[in-house]
């Protein structure tokens, strides 16, 4: 079982930052992100705490009932977010990709829009542009991909999407999940 993994999960779930997780169980961010890259192991007092902040009891975080995979994700199992203000829309293709390694989205730009900005980290992203033309800024860097070409970057530095095109971009993402 991998313990520091498993603690993650369940803080990204709970959505708290380590920083959060930290503060509520008198350890620090640092502390917490070695626990989580099983860099350290807590003391059994610490190791209840988290738990405790977390919300589940010690049997329930080590009983490993077999759980069946899900393997095929249909449109009803997919999740939306529309932000009309800033033109773009996002499609989470498996549900529960946040507690997973990877987080594929279909990204869709309206004409003149920008996704967020990302601050860096250690993630990885891949993109496949499936229509118009995107503008990929990472620092002060920007390349350009249109449809048919793939995009993939260490997110090292601040990065950002943009829509490059006279009309709608449509883009499968695909990102890891690895904070710094």
């Amino acid at each position: 079982m991998n313990i520091g993994h498993k603690i993650k999960n369940l803080r990204i779930q709970k959505d708290l930052t380590q920083e959060e997780l930290g503060e509520r169980t008198d350890l620090s961010k640092g502390y917490i992100s070695q626990l989580e890259r099983n860099l350290s192991s807590p003391s059994m007092e610490t190791f209840f705490s988290i738990l405790e902040v977390l919300g589940i009891s010690p049997k329930d975080f080590f009983d490993e009932k077999e759980q069946v995979q899900q393997v095929v994700y249909q449109n009803e199992d997919y999740t939306i977010y529309s932000d009309e203000e800033k033109g773009y829309e996002i499609k989470w293709l498996v549900a529960d990709s946040n507690e997973q390694d990877m987080e594929p989205i279909l990204l869709s730009l309206n004409e003149k829009s920008e996704y967020k900005e990302f601050e860096p980290s250690l993630s990885d992203t891949f993109a496949y542009v499936l229509e118009g033309s995107v503008c990929v800024q990472i620092g002060s860097d920007k390349h350009y991909a249109s449809k048919e070409e793939s995009i993939y970057y260490h997110a090292v530095k601040n990065h950002q999407i943009k829509n490059n095109f006279n009309g709608t971009s449509r883009l499968l993402l695909v990102a890891t999940n690895s904070y710094l």
